[in-house]
């Protein structure tokens, strides 16, 4: 059984925080800004994926150990900061795969791999994703029912409310990327699109 008091508090609790700009929701915006929704979607179903094993392993105490061994959380952050500041710098360059050219379009020769890692290696990576879901879960988790149907529901709102949130971000950055792209501001939308990424890699690696 489900208590439907609690997931009828968690819906909007949840919205409010994914709607919040953070690493994810910028990476998508850039990400969309720069090669489109339809590929940054794989980023997406990484960051996705990520979030899920966060929110599930929170719950059933996998948690406990991490947050016992804060070295695991450095070594991941640092890998992941260390690629997206890579990235980033080349964006920034006009260079990379994720770079736009005006002889040349990205969406050709991206890795789908690739953006796949970058939102999952985000989502694993973020420490304050972890404390959140540490400390948001356990209170919506009624002890008198089954846990296992009620972290599925769980789950599935916060996969949900998280893949709206990034869409309208995606698509909020693929407006503006149209809007300089049509002006031929092909040079400062790499820049900008850089300095994002810029931004979520030091975002990564000093939280």
């Amino acid at each position: 059984m489900l208590d439907f008091t609690l997931l009828g508090l968690f819906i909007p609790t949840f919205f409010v925080v994914s709607i919040t700009p953070g690493m994810c929701m910028t990476l998508a915006m850039t990400l969309g800004m720069s090669i489109g929704i339809r590929n940054t979607l794989w980023m997406m179903w990484g960051e996705l994926l990520g979030v899920a094993i966060v929110a599930i392993a929170s719950v059933i105490g996998v948690s406990s150990i991490m947050l016992q061994l804060p070295q695991l959380f450095a070594v991941l952050k640092f890998i992941g900061a260390g690629y997206l500041l890579y990235v980033g710098i080349n964006m920034w360059r006009s260079k990379g795969k994720l770079a736009i050219s005006l002889h040349h379009d990205p969406r050709t020769s991206i890795s789908k791999r690739s953006l796949f890692n970058q939102g999952l290696f985000t989502a694993i990576a973020n420490p304050k994703g972890w404390a959140f879901m540490i400390s948001l879960l356990p209170p919506f988790i009624n002890e008198d029912y089954a846990l296992t149907p009620q972290l599925t529901m769980l789950v599935a709102i916060i996969l949900l409310s998280e893949f709206t949130c990034m869409m309208l971000y995606a698509t909020g950055g693929k407006t503006i990327g149209k809007l300089l792209t049509q002006q031929s501001n092909v040079q400062l939308l790499n820049r900008v699109s850089g300095t994002l990424m810029i931004m979520v890699a030091i975002w990564l690696a000093v939280s």
